[in-house]
């Protein structure tokens, strides 16, 4: 995997051109959604669709990167790297498998290097029904207080009483309540929403495009955040089922090297969670036999990564900060969910790479 760095980028709008430069180079149509809202440096915003394979085949793997703004990052390099491998697409041709590329499922948090959309919404805790109550978080009710202080760096005080917390709870719990997703708190953290977003909307329509047709479809969404530093951990990505479950296994365990991890058995580094967006496939095309993972990417320790988002969050409500601490912050977030190292990099895309052989030839068996 030399030269692994090319395929990345240092800001949104260079992750796209070079993604619509593959996609031009292999010479594959792009269907852009353009989003409402302008770039961080004034530049168009959108998702992006690419689909490589005919229109009427019957096995379809998505790819799709950006459903977290900021982790984008790293999924577009694998994306523009996938587009850009020649032997990979031939081998996916050669199992009768098309292979639909969602670049930037969240365009405005790509480039504003945040991990929310522009409605400060969690694109993978904005998958409910909205006729419907919603899940209540009771954990995130008793941290709220805590999270966004008046001031940033937090007070000795602020400090004690989170650690207070995590002392008598644990981190996995102090993970669980922040990230499991509420609706009570429109301008917390981990905002599942009251109603559909943009990209959710944009991207029900994708699968109505492209997926109806398909009997067998499969999907890797590439995140980063959790887990030891360039580790690619395979976490489950459908309904409590243990078939599906199971063929999730059999398609991704690497012969043991790499097992599948489920959020319903406690075994993934995630915590479980509410609101996932792998749940519109089954709603869209209810036809289908799917077969999904989160490709999640190791960066920093969990704790390291909870207190950059909540930093970042900070920042989001107070745009007065002053410059030095705002880059501060930016620069935490970054680190937070794409470690800019050659190293890195290549191993993101060894086990990226690994993941869609395993994903081709599992959707022809």
């Amino acid at each position: 995997m030399s030269g692994a760095g090319q395929h990345f980028s240092s800001s949104y709008a260079q992750a796209r051109g070079k993604f619509l430069d593959a996609a031009a180079a292999a010479g594959l149509k792009v269907e852009p959604s353009v989003h409402p809202r302008k770039g961080r440096d004034g530049e168009e915003l959108a998702m992006d669709i690419v689909r490589d394979g005919p229109a009427d085949a019957r096995g379809l793997l998505i790819v799709s990167s950006g459903c977290h703004g900021v982790e984008g990052y790293c999924g577009s390099g694998v994306q523009v790297a996938a587009l850009r491998d020649g032997e990979w697409r031939e081998r996916s041709r050669e199992a009768g498998v098309a292979v639909l590329y969602v670049h930037a499922l969240n365009p405005y948090g790509f480039s504003h290097m945040r991990r929310t959309t522009h409605e400060n919404v969690d694109l993978n805790r904005n998958f409910h029904d909205f006729s419907r109550p919603l899940p209540r978080n009771e954990a995130y009710a008793e941290v709220q207080p805590l999270l966004l202080p008046e001031e940033w760096p937090p007070t000795a005080g602020n400090a004690a009483a989170i650690g207070a917390f995590v002392a008598s709870r644990g981190e996995a719990a102090y993970q669980a309540a922040i990230t499991r997703g509420q609706h009570e708190f429109p301008g917390g953290m981990f905002f599942g929403g009251t109603s559909a977003s943009w990209s959710n909307a944009t991207l029900r329509e994708v699968l109505r495009t492209h997926a109806r047709g398909a009997a067998r479809i499969g999907w890797i969404d590439v995140h980063t955040g959790l887990g030891p530093n360039g580790v690619g951990e395979r976490i489950y990505a459908g309904p409590r089922d243990e078939a599906a479950y199971a063929r999730a296994q059999a398609w991704w365990d690497g012969g043991g090297r790499t097992p599948v991890t489920s959020i319903y058995d406690g075994s993934s580094s995630s915590a479980y969670l509410t609101g996932l967006m792998w749940t519109s496939l089954h709603e869209e095309c209810p036809q289908v036999e799917y077969t999904g993972i989160a490709m999640e990417y190791g960066t920093v320790p969990v704790m390291q990564a909870l207190q950059a988002l909540r930093a970042e969050h900070w920042l989001h409500q107070h745009p007065e900060a002053p410059a030095a601490l705002a880059e501060q912050i930016r620069r935490q977030m970054l680190e937070a969910f794409y470690t800019d190292t050659d190293a890195w990099k290549e191993k993101v895309l060894e086990q990226a790479r690994e993941s869609l052989f395993q994903a081709a030839a599992g959707l022809a068996a």
